[in-house]
């Protein structure tokens, strides 16, 4: 079993995913993983990074396959005895234009951003080792997507006391509710990607609770993050922050030193707590 540390980032062939990848390989002491569901895509990119002189390696990750996501946490035990640093970026967006239909959006975009995200924290979260990162990369719509909800929602969705149970039932309320064409009258917004990435939110602080309660002493960092709009395929051309720009955030809290207790469970944009 090696010593080394390693660090692993969901679908990071691209975008912002293998900026984050491109920041760890130069930061990070030990190695880093990049991961994406395609493996030709992923050699791809990793032989990108090599021709820069990066040494990234790589691994299959499809968030919404749960065998995959466990062939990755098998290897890992195997190989590391566990993880030092998780960043969970994997995820999707249809374009405002697209014409697939909202409650086909609503199931496709939570499958993925919601419960193939929470899939991967199930499994890999137990492998995290004492001062080890994980970052849970959500999106500033999450929070104006919040504002969407109504007063009630608002209400659980901020509450300290919401269990991943009452999460994963009010995610899977928004998809029924979308199918059945009520989502509107049952205080929901009108956006998939931004309830998907409430979840991924509230998911986070959730985690952090269960690790303060669980793992206290073990000094370990877990929080959700903006990176911001980004120039990707998912956002466009036009967003204002180039994809190395994006990382930042992202590689700041995955990279926050051992002797750091803060942030912890908290909701991070451009380096900042934001309040939520």
């Amino acid at each position: 079993m090696s010593n080394v540390p390693v660090a692993v980032v969901t679908g990071s062939n691209k975008g912002i995913g293998l900026a984050i990848v491109k920041a760890l390989c130069k930061q990070f002491p030990g190695d880093v993983y990049l991961t994406s569901r395609d493996p030709q895509r992923g050699q791809a990119a990793v032989a990108q990074l090599q021709q820069e002189g990066l040494r990234p390696l790589f691994h299959q990750l499809d968030i919404d396959d749960l065998q995959s996501i466990r062939a990755l946490r098998d290897f890992l035990k195997e190989k590391y005895g566990g993880l030092n640093v998780l960043v969970n970026n994997a995820g999707i967006a249809f374009k405002v234009d697209d014409t697939t239909p909202f409650a086909v959006q609503a199931e496709v975009t939570l499958k993925t951003n919601f419960f193939g995200t929470r899939n991967v924290c199930t499994e890999l979260l137990p492998l995290i080792k004492p001062y080890g990162r994980v970052v849970n990369v959500s999106s500033m719509v999450s929070s104006s997507a919040l504002g969407g909800c109504s007063q009630e929602l608002q209400q659980k969705f901020r509450s300290d006391a919401i269990t991943e149970d009452e999460l994963v039932q009010l995610m899977t309320k928004f998809v029924e509710d979308t199918k059945n064409s009520v989502h509107e009258k049952e205080g929901w917004p009108n956006t998939a990607y931004g309830v998907s990435k409430i979840g991924v939110t509230v998911l986070s602080r959730i985690q952090a609770r269960l690790l303060n309660e669980q793992r206290k002493g073990e000094h370990i960092l877990l929080n959700a993050c903006c990176p911001g709009w980004v120039r990707t395929d998912m956002a466009g051309p036009k967003a204002t922050k180039s994809p190395e720009e994006g990382a930042e955030t992202p590689v700041y809290l995955a990279l926050l030193p051992s002797s750091a207790d803060a942030p912890h469970g908290q909701f991070v944009s451009n380096k900042t707590v934001k309040p939520w």
